[in-house]
């Protein structure tokens, strides 16, 4: 390894940042070794980069910053540095990078966030950059040892050759000499025909791990002398506690303390998870619902409704004069929708271990964003952010829930701190889905209208509900507004052409918690948008697949591209009798997806979902097989919230609690997906789309359209639960 001041040197190339190898340590108990999570402290080999070490046999360890949960992050990131490194895939090997680390050398690698779909979006340019500035200054190593120039010199799998000569120098054999070469600023990446790696479906690193149950989740950490905690919050949301009888419990068998958590929430902690949870059920606790009496589900509904005429709307798409081209129109239509508040429902609930000593913590978590949960934990315990170590575990499942929304981290270090040793906090599945932070309901009304030749003329948009940066990130509001609500309906992501639009917001918020959700407000936008453009073009008397086709024309190219892919490849339009097709597009994330959705109903309205037919451009595919998994994994969520997916309210408490009355879809109900990638490079922009999400946001409009076509019945308000259908 270098010597510290020239590792400061190397690194400021990355971020502009300084660090220096070696982890944080604080004297806690460590984690047993067959459960030690993956960190970028303390290694022996070569660190060419801040993202690369060789070992002397030729592995290669690609350090990665984001998180996984299931999206191949943990495969599809080390792809990028490796495809620049020309190292041999089969000998690499990922690790998590500690979010000790990061901060303690200065971000030096980076923003660990993991969401919005830009694990790979956001770190492609950065991530690439590094693996070519490694194999550069490979190259310059072993073209000094032989004394040719470095543009005689080429690199392929872990090894450099000299052709003139003959002569070839594995990775291993000069990593060290590479390791203290100055890293250039300036490298030529390839261009994308040239790519190897980039664009083979690779087998994911994960796979294994997952497939034979190795202890890779937060749920799995055992740590010594490690107690367990069960937890419950008020029932209501904005409810707070008020008192507990710890004596008729303390005496149980290995209960070991009853604590207040925060102002709303009280823990048992034991010596088993299953004796704190028996504990708690017995537990008397009283609770102030007081300020939860109007959060009801239909008190909010009317509230929501009646903001769509007020005053001070968020404005996010205006063009024209909407009102007075709706007074001249020939037809008008006019509908009212409604998406539900949903649940993450993931398959790990939260949970999170803990270790709280005078001054220093230690977490073992469950997390979307590192950074986020070390910053969490020093406000949380009141300590400066040096003296915490987050041990990032894999994710079951976090789709928005683990990221920003930290409340479990909070709760697991205010336990701990009372207790004294390292507890594992893990919620049962109605504390997790009554106590989410939710996707928003919301409630809108769209009028349209059209001059006597069936022309688009004018398209109102009115929104209203609660807004999730307002609560979790309100530095992103533009002058208190919360722009980005009306995603979907904006410029950036619409290319619908209308000459006349008006989109407005009303902000509703309650105490009811919501969050970031996959496809956040694309996920109810987009069933808005693209059930009501086939409301128009069933008044236009128009094909919906044409219809969307014609008002694309202008600007849409790109998704006229994917539209006509998903509609060819679902031959659109020619099947068999009794089988009934709808179609969506919506645009996410720099990403653009479509979807036709095959369905039948028999004699009794059942449904039956045949196949949904997917074509995707995220501009660039890292690994194909991963992103067909995404999009296959986005179906099956959005059936999921499409057909039953319903968080009700009464006094604030939630009326749902389990997979009983908040279902997951069955393996049974899952269509066929095909799923066709059409990326278009920078044929159209010139930036790199995400992928963890935007399969979702056109299921649902794609199915209620087909739904229509079946049976003449118009689907305003989701799930499909509340409806009965009935075969045209």
């Amino acid at each position: 390894m270098k010597a510290p001041s020239a590792q400061l040197t190397r690194r400021g190339f990355a971020f502009g940042a300084s660090a220096a190898a070696g982890g944080l340590v604080l004297g806690l108990p460590p984690l047993p070794a067959d459960e030690a999570a993956t960190t970028a402290s303390g290694s022996s080999s070569p660190e060419v980069t801040v993202w690369v070490v060789i070992d002397h046999d030729d592995s290669v360890t690609i350090r990665v910053a984001r998180s996984e949960m299931g999206q191949g992050a943990f495969t599809s990131l080390p792809m990028l540095v490796a495809e620049e490194l020309e190292c041999d895939w089969s000998r690499v090997r990922p690790e998590y990078v500690a979010p000790a680390d990061n901060y303690a050398h200065g971000r030096a690698w980076g923003p660990m966030v993991t969401a919005g779909s830009r694990g790979v979006r956001d770190s492609q340019a950065y991530l690439r950059k590094a693996g070519a500035q490694a194999r550069a200054m490979l190259i310059a190593e072993a073209a000094e040892r032989w004394g040719v120039p470095a543009a005689e010199c080429e690199a392929r799998k872990s090894v450099v050759h000299h052709a003139k000569s003959s002569r070839s120098l594995r990775y291993g054999e000069i990593a060290d000499g590479a390791a203290t070469r100055a890293i250039p600023a300036n490298v030529t990446l390839k261009r994308p025909e040239n790519w190897r790696l980039i664009g083979q479906s690779t087998r994911r690193f994960d796979s294994h791990d997952k497939a034979t149950g190795k202890p890779i989740y937060a749920s799995d950490v055992r740590l010594p002398g490690m107690l367990y905690a069960a937890i419950a919050a008020c029932p209501a949301h904005g409810g707070t506690l008020k008192s507990f009888d710890a004596g008729k419990v303390l005496g149980q068998p290995g209960i070991k303390q009853v604590v207040p958590v925060g102002s709303n929430a009280v823990a048992v902690v034991a010596d088993s998870w299953w004796k704190a949870r028996t504990a708690l059920e017995k537990l008397p606790v009283s609770w102030d619902e007081s300020d939860a009496a109007e959060l009801s589900s239909d008190k909010i509904r009317a509230s929501f409704k009646a903001a769509w005429e007020s005053d001070g709307l968020a404005v996010g798409n205006k063009a024209g004069d909407v009102d007075a081209a709706l007074s001249a129109a020939t037809t008008r239509i006019e509908a009212e929708y409604e998406a539900p508040y949903l649940a993450h429902a993931t398959m790990e609930p939260m949970t999170c271990t803990a270790h709280v000593t005078t001054e220093r913590a230690e977490v073992w978590a469950p997390t979307q964003d590192g950074e986020n949960t070390l910053n969490t934990v020093a406000k949380t315990l009141a300590i400066d952010p040096s003296k915490v170590v987050v041990n990032k575990r894999h994710l079951g499942g976090g789709f928005g829930r683990r990221g920003l929304s930290q409340d479990w981290t909070i709760q697991a270090v205010l336990i701990a701190k009372q207790a004294g040793v390292p507890v594992k906090m893990l919620w049962t599945r109605p504390e997790d889905i009554q106590h989410d932070y939710y996707r928003p309901f919301c409630v809108a009304k769209q009028t349209a209208g059209f001059d006597a030749d069936g022309n688009l003329i004018a398209w109102k948009v009115r929104l209203a509900g609660s807004s999730i940066i307002s609560g979790l990130m309100r530095a992103r509001l533009t002058n208190g507004q919360d722009l980005e609500m009306m995603n979907g309906f904006s410029p950036a992501d619409m290319f619908y052409a209308t000459p006349n639009i008006d989109v407005g917001y009303a902000m509703r918020n309650t105490a009811i918690p919501v969050g970031f959700w996959r496809g956040v407000n694309h996920s109810q936008n987009g069933f808005f948008r693209e059930s009501f453009i086939d409301e128009m073009a069933h008044l236009c008397g128009e094909d919906p697949y044409q219809f969307r086709r014609n008002l694309l024309a202008a600007k849409g190219r790109r998704s006229i591209d994917v539209l006509d892919e998903a509609a060819q490849r679902a031959d659109w339009g020619n099947q068999p009798k009794g089988i009934y097709q709808g179609i969506a597009v919506v645009e996410c994330y720099d990403t653009v997806c479509a979807h036709v959705v095959d369905i039948s109903l028999d004699d009794a309205g059942g449904l039956k979902l045949h196949r949904v037919v997917c074509a995707v451009d995220p501009c660039y595919v890292v690994n194909p097989r991963i992103v067909s998994a995404q999009m296959e994994g986005a179906i099956a969520y959005g059936l999921s919230a499409a057909l039953t997916g319903e968080i009700t309210f009464d006094r604030g408490r939630a009326q749902q609690s389990n997979f009983h009355d908040y279902p997951a879809l069955r393996i049974t109900e899952m269509p066929k997906v095909e799923t066709y990638l059409v990326p278009s490079g920078d044929k159209y922009i010139n930036r790199w789309g995400g992928i963890g999400e935007p399969g979702l946001p056109p299921l649902a409009p794609a199915l209620t359209n087909a739904i229509f076509a079946a049976t003449g019945q118009r689907i305003r308000s989701l799930p499909l639960a509340r409806h009965k259908l009935t075969r045209a």
